[in-house]
C-alpha cells in the first residue's frame, strides 16, 4: 500500500507540474480517442464555413462553445472509459451502463452542436441561393 509520504505527494503536486500533468492528459486522449479526427475534420469545415459566410461574434462564440462542448465531452468520456476499464476489467453491465451513457453525452453534445450550426448557417446559405 501507499505510504502517507506518497499519498501527500500525490495530492501536492507543484503549480507547472499541473500544466504538465494537463498536457499529458491531452497527448492520452489524442492517442486514446478514436473519433477525435471525426470531431478535428468537422470542426476545420466549421471554422473555413464560418469564415466563408461571414459569421458575426455572438455567432462565432456559439460555434466555438459548440465546438468546445463536443471536445470536452469526449475528453470526458474517455477518462471515464479508462477509469472503467481500470476498475472493472470483466464484464459488467453497471460498467457496460457507465460507459454508454458517458457515450450518449458526447452524442449529445454532438447534436446540440449540429443543431447550431444548422440554426447559424442555414439562414446564410439560403440567402447566397
Amino acid at each position: 500500500m501507499d505510504s502517507q509520504k506518497e499519498k501527500k505527494a500525490w495530492r501536492e503536486v507543484k503549480y507547472n507540474e499541473k500544466f504538465l500533468n494537463a498536457f499529458r492528459g491531452l497527448r492520452v486522449f489524442s492517442r486514446t480517442t478514436r473519433h477525435l479526427f471525426i470531431h478535428i475534420t468537422s470542426a476545420l469545415i466549421v471554422v473555413v464555413l464560418g469564415f466563408y459566410l461571414g459569421v458575426s461574434s455572438l455567432e462565432w462564440i456559439a460555434l466555438i462553445f459548440a465546438i468546445g462542448g463536443v471536445f470536452v465531452t469526449e475528453a470526458l468520456n474517455t477518462a471515464i472509459e479508462i477509469d472503467i476499464d481500470l476498475t472493472s476489467p470483466e464484464y459488467h453491465p453497471y460498467a457496460r451502463d457507465t460507459k454508454d451513457v458517458a457515450a450518449a453525452a458526447v452524442l449529445l453534445s454532438a447534436i446540440m452542436a449540429v443543431i447550431v450550426g444548422l440554426i447559424i448557417f442555414l439562414p446564410k446559405i439560403f440567402n447566397m441561393i
